[in-house]
């Protein structure tokens, strides 16, 4: 079964961090990461930039709005996300608890909805394999 782990972080909390903690938060994630995929949970994982740097998409009667950043006043953001394999809820919220990210914030573990068909009888395509999923060799 596969899951979304939705990673809220605490903006404050993260701000606080100095350089040489967020190094060390960065590094256990991607730790973490390998250790996932190494197990053949992980499917993809990635960061995402500073909500200031989002774009809000709203389609009503027809007429498309683009509004800069979410405009909300949650306290956590979504920082990133992981999909994942687990074989059950309860594996993917062990996975959750075991995230260094769970310190920063919370993570939202949901489950995938399977699509099995569509109206034009297809599914949906799989996910891209890249290069970008290996480690780097670069200096």
């Amino acid at each position: 079964m596969q899951f979304a782990c939705l990673v809220y972080v605490d903006g404050d909390a993260m701000a606080a961090l100095s350089k040489e903690e967020q190094a060390r938060l960065t590094d256990e994630t991607i730790v973490q990461d390998w250790a996932l995929r190494q197990a053949g949970r992980l499917i993809l994982a990635r960061p995402l930039q500073a909500p200031e740097s989002a774009a809000v998409v709203r389609v009503r009667a027809g007429h498309a709005n683009v509004t800069d950043g979410p405009f909300s006043e949650a306290k956590e953001i979504l920082g990133g996300f992981l999909i994942i394999e687990a074989d059950d809820r309860e594996a993917a919220i062990a996975v959750a608890k075991a995230s260094p990210m769970a310190r920063m914030g919370s993570i939202e573990v949901r489950p995938i909805l399977d699509q099995t068909h569509s109206v034009t009888g297809e599914g949906r395509p799989p996910a891209l394999s890249r290069a970008v999923d290996q480690p780097s060799t670069r200096s």
